[in-house]
């Protein structure tokens, strides 16, 4: 299972105005145990386009990238570790919109 360790985020604009709500791109950084097939030497982070519409709020799309490379990695986040990743960015995106 995955750990989230920290993260960056920003507002991201939608010039074509085809999603309702406001967009952040989120780079999550995790850590990731030896013997799971996301394990590598330079580590691993997501990229998470996230969308915020009132009350609703979801994933847009997400990929996998290795540290320091930034080399795309075609892999896929099991239903648990992608609801985490859900859970933690729209708990940090809220937090950092509140001012806190």
């Amino acid at each position: 299972m995955l750990t989230i360790i920290g993260h960056t985020a920003e507002q991201v604009k939608d010039p074509f105005g085809i999603l309702s709500g406001i967009r952040y791109e989120c780079n999550l950084n995790i850590e990731v145990p030896e013997d799971d097939e996301l394990y590598l030497e330079n580590g691993v982070y997501v990229r998470v386009i996230f969308r915020a519409d009132g009350d609703q709020s979801s994933i847009v799309k997400y990929d996998l990238h290795e540290r320091f490379t930034d080399r795309y990695l075609d892999i896929d986040l099991e239903d648990e570790e992608l609801a985490l990743v859900e859970q933690y960015c729209r708990e940090q995106l809220l937090k950092e919109a509140a001012g806190e």
